[in-house]
């Protein structure tokens, strides 16, 4: 049976203080990387930080989004993923110069990850952490480390000739009194998903890569989630940012170029808007 994409599972260890998660994406990152033309560098790091993206969503137990940005002074000055808790994913890489350029620090330079969680009801969350380890999975692990203070492990796993990405987490359950046996557990179970080869996460169903990796444990596997690419952008949202420009502004832009048009960034679409529906803020009658 071929591994299902699109999807996350969540499983807990019944019999181990830990629990873990499991995203295979294929539709979802060519879908968000298709209007551009990254290089396989790029979208490699691209497709991780959208696995890394889902698996941490998933570690939330909240309704509402969270953005993972990328920020250095490397070839990619800005790389950002977005996401909510229902899976529905977009991302983007900023190019500051040409870049072939494949390891974290040769594309983001010196840097920070910052992680900002909106939650739909309460207030938003955001955790920086210096982009000091080599890769993407270890920099995730020391935010956990640092802002969360449980012992995380995240392994990603890209074969962007392909447009597949995938990605995998372990994370410490603090449920016990004894801190030695959950470290112990969380140790064991580490180096057991440690031994998962980048042809078997792509290749085999999540029951049977499970079994082949802890066939020793009690693995309870919950119903898999869908992730999908959507963009957040519309009509709506940029009217309601013409309807911050001045109304002078919007003359001239119409008077030099016949309408008025934006393009998302994520996804390329372009959106123009003839004077008439314009009017009301180019006249003054609501703003």
């Amino acid at each position: 049976m071929a591994m299902q994409k699109d999807i996350l599972n969540r499983y807990l260890f019944d019999n181990l203080h830990a629990r873990g998660e499991m995203v295979n994406l294929s539709q979802t990152f060519q879908d968000i990387v298709e209007a551009h033309d990254y290089p396989m560098g790029v979208k490699k790091l691209l497709g991780e930080l959208v696995a890394a993206t889902c698996l941490l969503t998933a570690t939330l137990k909240f309704e509402g989004e969270i953005a993972v940005q990328l920020q250095g002074d490397g070839p990619i000055g800005y790389l950002a993923v977005n996401g909510n808790n229902l899976q529905e994913m977009r991302g983007i890489a900023r190019m500051a110069s040409e870049t072939d350029a494949t390891t974290l620090k040769d594309l983001i330079g010196k840097g920070n990850m910052v992680i900002t969680i909106r939650p739909t009801n309460g207030e938003p969350y955001q955790g920086v952490v210096a982009l000091e380890k080599d890769t993407l999975a270890e920099c995730l692990a020391h935010y956990f480390e640092v802002s969360e203070q449980i012992p995380t492990k995240i392994w990603l796993y890209t074969d962007a000739a392909a447009s597949q990405i995938a990605g995998t987490l372990i994370q410490l359950l603090p449920d016990s009194e004894s801190k030695e046996q959950q470290l112990a557990d969380f140790d064991h179970l580490c180096q057991l998903t440690n031994t998962i080869k980048t042809e078997e996460i792509f290749s085999l169903d999540t029951e049977e890569l499970l079994y082949r990796l802890y066939h020793q444990e009690d693995v309870r596997l919950f119903d898999p989630q869908p992730v999908c690419y959507k963009c957040s952008c519309s009509e709506e949202k940029c009217i309601s940012t013409i309807s911050q420009i001045e109304p002078s502004e919007l003359e001239s832009i119409i008077a030099e170029q016949g309408s008025v048009s934006m393009t998302c960034d994520y996804c390329m679409t372009t959106y123009k808007f003839e004077r008439p529906q314009l009017a009301q803020f180019i006249d003054g009658t609501t703003h």
